[in-house]
């Protein structure tokens, strides 16, 4: 007799199918047991061992899952496997602003505003916080008395620790999000320098490298006296904290600066401060999406930047960079011979900011050289506005305005750079990167996924069905992108079908 079942379904594993294949299994040991009720000792232990059997099999599926990159979902795992190619989560990065300091009348002396001074917005409740980077001087007798300053959406912190000679000591900072790079570290034995990696560190190399867990809080690991020297006496480690998008506040809004001041004589004086130009640079963390897709490419470029995609995969690596194309002679014959042009689009899209475009250019000259003779320039994208008019007739009991508000919703959606979860959105590229069936670029918005965007919203009935009743930059037809081009939504007026009114 078989002690089992000829076909056994593994993949079927929960409580019910481990209970059911139990059963089966004692009815074929033992053809006499029929007694399956709830008040069954042996019943009891059958369901007990099912459970059993669907905790232990959840937790090897779960292992299974999170032992790989693709399918792993939790962040401490995504960290751990991007470790072992190479590959660093970013973190937070923070905003950025420059503020004017203004007295009420020119100053009989000079007037010192420290680093680390706190500019914020004028929110009672949680406002946004900046600190001052360096000094800021109003000389005496300044008319007009102001001067500017460069404030970061950041908070300094110091902590000591006492190495007490330990090699391969890890120092936890307390406090988080750690920001990047930020940490300063010393010892008695002098100053420390932040590498990657220790395994290139020689016995007497003062180096020490961070590791940032799923809660953004910094681990300070130093070396064991064979890679690395570790740290003798009392440590000083200073980071900065803080950092993300929320940082990016409006002009005008930081007009609050806290704190007393006085001239280098003690006498009080009455300070304002406001930011003529928007906060800028502020990023949240990257995503776990993102880094699932990054890491992997991380593995084509390893140091260097030499072919065209290299360029664009390093360029995406930067902070801040939503999408990127690399042009050569190659794709456009308007550019020069063993030259290149570099577009980039930020997160969020528009312009990026000049010290955007010089921490991508350092990025593939520098972090990640190409070849010496190459010449790169790194530019804002080619943006082509697409401008869309449809007639649409409503279904009944959908208010007109909260129609076109999810129809505007909806094309917005389709249009924006990144997904949430920060993976580039696959509905919009670069003109080149749209290829035919034979791999030539024939970049283009198709009218037809215009159409069924709009037609799938809800409270949407139908698009007129006489030809003009849905336009794209004044044609019904496709619109066609150069290779440099990338598409940004432009007006998208909206018909009442019905009614001929604009909605």
């Amino acid at each position: 007799m078989a002690v089992l079942p000829g076909s056994v379904d593994y993949t079927d594993k929960d409580f019910d199918a481990l209970r059911a294949r139990l059963i089966a299994l004692v009815k074929s040991v033992f053809p006499d047991w029929s007694d399956f009720s709830v008040a069954s000792f042996g019943n009891l232990l059958i369901e007990m061992y099912a459970f059993v059997g669907d905790v232990v099999t959840f937790y090897l599926d779960n292992q299974a899952r999170e032992s790989r990159l693709a399918p792993a979902t939790q962040r401490k795992n995504v960290i751990a496997l991007a470790r072992m190619l190479g590959y660093r989560l970013r973190g937070a990065q923070a905003a950025t602003a420059v503020v004017l300091f203004k007295l009420a009348r020119p100053p009989a002396a000079e007037v010192v505003i420290p680093a680390g001074t706190v500019v914020r917005t004028q929110e009672v409740t949680e406002p946004v916080r900046f600190q001052l980077l360096a000094d800021v001087v109003i000389p005496a007798g300044a008319d007009p008395p102001e001067a500017t300053g460069v404030i970061e959406s950041s908070d300094t912190r110091t902590q000591l620790f006492d190495a007490r000679g330990l090699a391969d000591l890890d120092i936890v900072l307390d406090h988080t999000p750690y920001l990047d790079g930020s940490a300063a570290v010393s010892a008695a034995n002098g100053p420390y320098v932040e590498v990657d990696s220790l395994l290139g560190s020689e016995p007497n190399d003062r180096h020490f490298m961070v590791l940032v867990d799923q809660n953004d809080r910094a681990t300070i690991r130093f070396g064991n006296g064979t890679s690395g020297a570790p740290p003798t006496g009392t440590v000083q480690v200073t980071y900065k904290t803080g950092g993300g998008a929320g940082g990016n506040v409006d002009a005008a809004r930081l007009v609050v600066v806290e704190g007393a001041f006085t001239d280098v004589h003690g006498h009080p004086v009455q300070l304002t401060v406001t930011n003529a130009d928007p906060a800028t640079g502020g990023a949240d963390r990257q995503s776990v999406a993102s880094a699932k897709l990054l890491a992997p490419e991380s593995l084509r470029t390893l140091t260097r930047t030499v072919t065209r995609e290299d360029f664009e995969v390093n360029a995406r690596r930067v902070p801040g960079v939503a999408r990127a194309l690399m042009l050569t002679s190659n794709e456009d014959a308007s550019i020069d011979e063993n030259a290149g042009i570099l577009f980039v689009i930020p997160e969020g899209g528009g312009l990026p900011t000049p010290a955007l475009k010089n921490a991508v250019l350092q990025q593939v000259t520098e972090v990640y050289p190409h070849t010496l003779t190459f010449q790169v320039s790194v530019q804002s994208p080619v943006y082509r506005n697409i401008e869309i008019e449809a007639r649409i007739y409503l279904r009944q009991g959908h208010a007109k305005a909260a129609v076109r508000d999810r129809v505007r919703a909806n094309l917005q959606a389709m249009f924006r750079v990144t997904n949430p979860d920060g993976t580039p959105n696959p509905l919009v590229d670069f003109g080149f990167n749209i290829k035919d069936a034979d791999g030539n670029p024939v970049g283009e918005i198709a009218w037809s996924d215009v159409f069924n965007v709009i037609r799938d919203t809800v409270g949407v009935r139908k698009i007129g069905d006489r030809t003009g009743d849905l336009k794209l930059n004044g044609l019904p037809a496709d619109v066609k992108l150069r290779i440099k081009e990338f598409p940004l939504l432009g007006n998208v007026t909206l018909i009442d079908g019905d009614t001929g009114a604009l909605l």
